[in-house]
């Protein structure tokens, strides 16, 4: 067949760059098997939009929500259904194989599901009702895999899977995300060996210059899709390939690498999703898209500090001159925006736009309001922060000026904004539940990243979500009718234009409009604790009758042309 003979082609060409003391034919050939592509017919559509407006994703461990006598999975799933329904499209389930350390991202065994938490009828089962989102967690595995354990016994598989480290590599440029030592000492059966450990002891590097890792990666991707995987989170992708003398980050043939997987993961599954991890510069992270065949996501890492930073100094210019300076996403792409994860809001994306005076600021009002920072290695003396770990509620409890009450207000704005912008949400479900920081875990843990990493027990979570009093349930309502709302909205389409509008340092705000050109909204914030009137004329409205806010459900109301907002209000003005 004339496509099998291209993609033949195709990818013996990525193999032909990436190892060139190997055959690329025979290599070609054992990865289209594999992957079970030698007699494919099918081939991807390239600059197709395989997502809309009514896309949304939920991020959640498989146990952030456990009961007695029953397994955190189903449980989880029953929740999903109950309680957000089809205001979730795709659900990704962080790791959930057997693990080590760091919450499931030193995995043992990548053809196992934690039986803590279920088994792999429970992870199909979210397939079978939502998009489901794994983690490839591709740049490093657990220190006690088998894998590792192989080798240090100088057994395979596993033998030349990690990087042996030579004492005469210039390591001087290499961009640390970590505290910890780059090298590792292990005992081996043949004496101590020096491994290259990215992101601590127990997190050892996989060696991609071997093209068996690269094949046992590829039978891991297929045997996700048999489990009902549709779309793909390359972990910690940026890291991937090294090369002693370089920063080791962001490397061309990481570059080819994921340009290879989405090749073959679109061969075998034309709608699914390939989203890279990268929490780098803003610049950077914008070159995983490729031209359109790399990632179809990318995960937008500057969006959670620009939010927190516009709405505790209650000043939105740093966030509207970064939106005036993305670029839209070609078809075929999308931005993946979050404002809160399991992991912390990265200060790294941000690095050329804040002012070391203004990082400060921003980390002693998060601190002020019981949140943590984690470090990482700027030279072998000296530090900077990395990220802020913190609950997102927790971290809008105050501005950096003053306490008061708007904390809920400010919180709710800050996704109203999120839901707005061009891109899929995805929403973390302790969001959706306003969940607070989690000391005991941190303190159990050892690990900052605990904070925002709470374990509800389902009869707690549903008292709280009944209690007229608590903040939860009222949190998870407001978010779920955002939701609802934009759901209906073809101008929010991930890949619908944005322009920014220019409303002063008070108010932010973006004009959408539909792909077909048949609606506009105008998406409006009062990112401040005061009042801010705002005049029709600066959004260029001036039949005040046609226009609806679609969160009110009211039609425009405009006093001599001027519109009130009041503290943290949000405005969606559409015709």
């Amino acid at each position: 067949m004339v496509v099998n003979e291209s993609l033949h082609h195709t990818v013996q060409t990525y193999l032909r760059t990436l190892y060139p003391d190997h055959d690329p034919t025979e290599l070609a050939h054992k990865v289209l098997k594999v992957m079970r592509l030698e007699n494919t017919h099918q081939a991807p559509r390239p600059h197709q939009n395989h997502w809309t407006e009514k896309d949304c994703v939920l991020i959640s461990y498989g146990d952030s929500i456990i009961e007695r006598n029953r397994k955190p999975l189903a449980t989880l799933l029953d929740f999903v259904q109950q309680h957000l329904g089809n205001n979730v499209s795709v659900v990704h389930l962080l790791p959930y194989f057997p693990y080590t350390s760091d919450d499931g991202f030193a995995v043992l065994d990548y053809y196992q599901v934690n039986d803590s938490l279920g088994d792999w009828q429970d992870i199909e089962a979210f397939g079978n009702h939502y998009r489901l989102m794994s983690d490839l967690v591709i740049n490093h595995c657990s220190s006690r895999s088998g894998w590792f354990n192989n080798f240090r016994q100088g057994l395979s598989p596993g033998k030349d899977y990690f990087i042996e480290i030579d004492s005469d590599w210039d390591l001087s440029k290499v961009i640390r995300p970590r505290t910890n030592a780059l090298s590792q000492t292990y005992r081996c059966n043949d004496g101590e060996r020096q491994v290259w450990c990215t992101f601590s002891r127990d997190q050892v590097d996989f060696n991609f210059a071997n093209p068996e890792v690269l094949l046992e990666f590829i039978s891991i991707i297929r045997f996700y899709l048999d489990k009902q995987t549709s779309v793909f989170r390359l972990d910690a992708i940026a890291f991937l390939w090294k090369t002693p003398g370089t920063n080791c980050l962001n490397l061309t043939n990481t570059h080819r690498i994921i340009r290879l997987l989405r090749l073959l993961i679109e061969h075998a599954n034309p709608a699914a999703w390939v989203i890279t991890e990268t929490n780098i510069p803003n610049r950077e992270n914008l070159s995983y898209f490729g031209n359109a065949n790399e990632a179809h996501g990318i995960y937008n890492f500057a969006l959670p500090p620009l939010l927190l930073h516009t709405l505790l100094s209650q000043d939105c210019s740093h966030l509207r001159n970064w939106s005036m300076s993305m670029p839209p996403a070609q078809n075929g792409t999308f931005f993946l925006n979050f404002i809160a994860s399991h992991d912390g809001i990265g200060l790294r994306p941000v690095e050329h736009i804040f002012s070391a005076t203004e990082v400060d600021e921003l980390i002693e009002t998060v601190q002020q309001s019981g949140g943590l920072v984690s470090w990482r290695n700027l030279t072998q003396d000296q530090v900077k922060p990395y990220e802020i770990n913190v609950s997102l509620f927790d971290a809008l409890a105050r501005t950096h000026h003053s306490e008061d009450s708007y904390q809920r207000q400010r919180f709710l704005c800050a996704h109203t904004i999120m839901l707005s912008l061009e891109g899929i949400p995805a929403i973390y479900i302790h969001s959706f539940l306003g969940t607070q920081n989690d000391y005991d875990k941190v303190q159990h843990s050892n690990h900052n990243r605990s904070i925002n990493r709470h374990r509800w027990q389902l009869s707690r979570l549903q008292s709280l979500l009944q209690h007229k009093e608590a903040h939860h349930g009222d949190i998870l309502a407001q978010i779920n009718a955002l939701i609802s709302i934009r759901r209906q909205q073809s101008a929010f389409h991930p890949n619908a234009t944005q322009f920014t509008l220019q409303l002063g340092n008070h108010v932010f705000g973006v004009w959408r409009q539909s792909i077909d050109r048949k609606q506009s909204i105008f998406c409006v914030s009062n990112v401040t604790s005061k009042p801010q009137r705002l005049s029709l004329s600066e959004l260029n409205l001036i039949e005040t009758n046609l226009w609806h806010d679609l969160l009110s459900q009211q039609d425009l109301n405009a006093d001599n042309g001027v519109i009130n907002l009041a503290p943290y209000q949000s405005l969606w003005l559409s015709n």
